[in-house]
């Protein structure tokens, strides 16, 4: 049937909406960056570590292996990306390629999204994107100007501050029914 895909910033909520989806829609799940470490052997982290280039033609990697696993499936398949998919244009070019894919972009504040970070950093320490004199600012950055690229390129946008990942996914599906049955609202 389909594939789709949420994008977002880091802790905007992708994989915990996404499982939250595939349950709503009987279909399967799907993270891009455990695809990349089953790929590799390697971490996002530890990839990225690595280079950004390396990263990125990881990630497009497994961007292009989810898409065809996706798609041959027969079935609704949810999926999460990593949150500067929107900076890969090998893997934007696959996306723009390819038929049959929901880009969904899950908005929340360049705030929420960095206590999000920051609570998650106690455990395994900040992404190495975020390795700056001023990680806070480097973020809100990058968060500005991915939500701009996000919201252009994306086919749905969803708020998805301070909502469950059930509200997230039952609002995705109300909405992408409301396009596929126009005259039931």
């Amino acid at each position: 049937m389909g594939i789709i895909l949420l994008v977002g910033p880091k802790h905007s909520g992708k994989t915990s909406a996404g499982r939250a989806l595939a349950g709503v829609c009987a279909g399967g799940f799907a993270d891009l960056d455990e695809i990349i470490e089953e790929r590799s052997g390697k971490s996002p982290r530890a990839l990225y570590r690595e280079g950004s280039g390396v990263f990125r033609k990881a990630e497009a990697e497994a961007l292009k292996a989810l898409l065809e696993r996706g798609m041959a499936d027969g079935k609704i398949l949810a999926a999460a990306a990593g949150g500067g998919l929107i900076d890969n244009g090998e893997a934007l070019a696959l996306l723009e390629k390819q038929s049959g894919v929901t880009v969904v972009y899950l908005d929340v504040s360049a705030e929420t999204a960095w206590k999000r970070i920051c609570l998650s950093a106690e455990t395994g320490g900040l992404p190495p994107f975020l390795d700056t004199a001023n990680p806070e600012e480097t973020h809100r950055l990058l968060h500005t100007g991915r939500a701009a690229a996000y919201r252009k390129f994306a086919g749905l946008i969803v708020n998805a501050e301070n909502k469950s990942p059930e509200d997230i996914a039952s609002g995705i599906v109300k909405i992408l029914d409301m396009f596929s049955n126009p005259g039931s609202y």
